[in-house]
């Protein structure tokens, strides 16, 4: 289940997020520490974009995701990212599902959304193959306390998406 993260979500989501191997692939590794997570997450709220993962069965919060970006042109396009899962969700079909409810709700509105991963975030990368986004010629560095970051872009437009592209298996 997904709903907008609020304030004082914070102690439950920081619970998932201090586990250091989350964030053991992805280019702010560190993202595990408290004044690091806490920069994110004051981000997440300012952005207003951001949604709490409530599992079903515990109504325990597991993790985070968020919408950012949006743009009008072409149609209009919003990106679906910073996204993180309990480890025990890892594999599970969790991640495709929560993705499933974010492009259903985007793509009514826009003609497209794009993912920033990355370049060597494998797991992620992997995770955006599985669930049928398509890998683009884009590139774009991000600028981070340690230096630029480059990722790499993917996407899901309205028409793959309604055509049945998006994998949703939990064996994915």
């Amino acid at each position: 289940m997904l709903r907008p993260l609020r304030a004082e979500d914070w102690d439950a989501l920081f619970a998932v997020a201090a586990d250091p191997q989350i964030w053991a692939g992805h280019p702010m590794h560190d993202r595990w520490q408290e004044q690091v997570f806490r920069l994110f997450f004051d981000d997440a709220l300012a952005n207003r974009g951001a949604l709490a993962v409530i599992e079903k069965t515990s109504g325990e919060i597991v993790g985070s995701s968020r919408f950012q970006g949006y743009d009008p042109a072409d149609g209009g396009s919003v990106e679906i990212g910073w996204t993180f899962l309990a480890r025990r969700l890892w594999g599970t079909g969790a991640n495709a599902e929560m993705k499933r409810l974010m492009l259903t709700h985007a793509l009514a509105s826009v003609e497209r959304v794009v993912f920033r991963v990355g370049e060597d975030n494998i797991i992620s990368r992997s995770a955006m193959e599985n669930i049928g986004a398509r890998l683009t010629n884009a590139i774009d560095f991000t600028d981070t306390p340690r230096g630029p970051v480059r990722h790499v872009m993917y996407e899901i437009d309205r028409a793959s998406f309604a055509s049945g592209l998006l994998v949703n298996s939990p064996s994915r």
